[in-house]
């Protein structure tokens, strides 16, 4: 599994979701970061973003809340 730290501690990772067989982003602070594509499902501290392959990687977005995370380990 891909895991990116930032300061020595984990930041977010890259994983296929097994129900929907989509990749997806999961950030480890997820639960402190409203962000209306970030899915929290059963999870208690990490939240995830679905990424749909068969479209252009929604940059904005992702750039969004890479900074909302970014911002939590500053």
């Amino acid at each position: 599994m891909p895991f990116y730290c930032y300061k020595g501690k984990m930041c977010c990772y890259l994983w296929m979701h097994k129900k929907f067989g989509q990749p997806y982003i999961g950030i480890v602070e997820g639960a402190r970061i409203n962000h209306p594509d970030l899915l929290q499902e059963k999870r208690a501290k990490m939240k995830i973003m679905l990424i749909d392959p068969t479209i252009d990687l929604p940059i904005g977005e992702i750039d969004e809340i890479l900074k909302a995370v970014l911002k939590l380990y500053s």
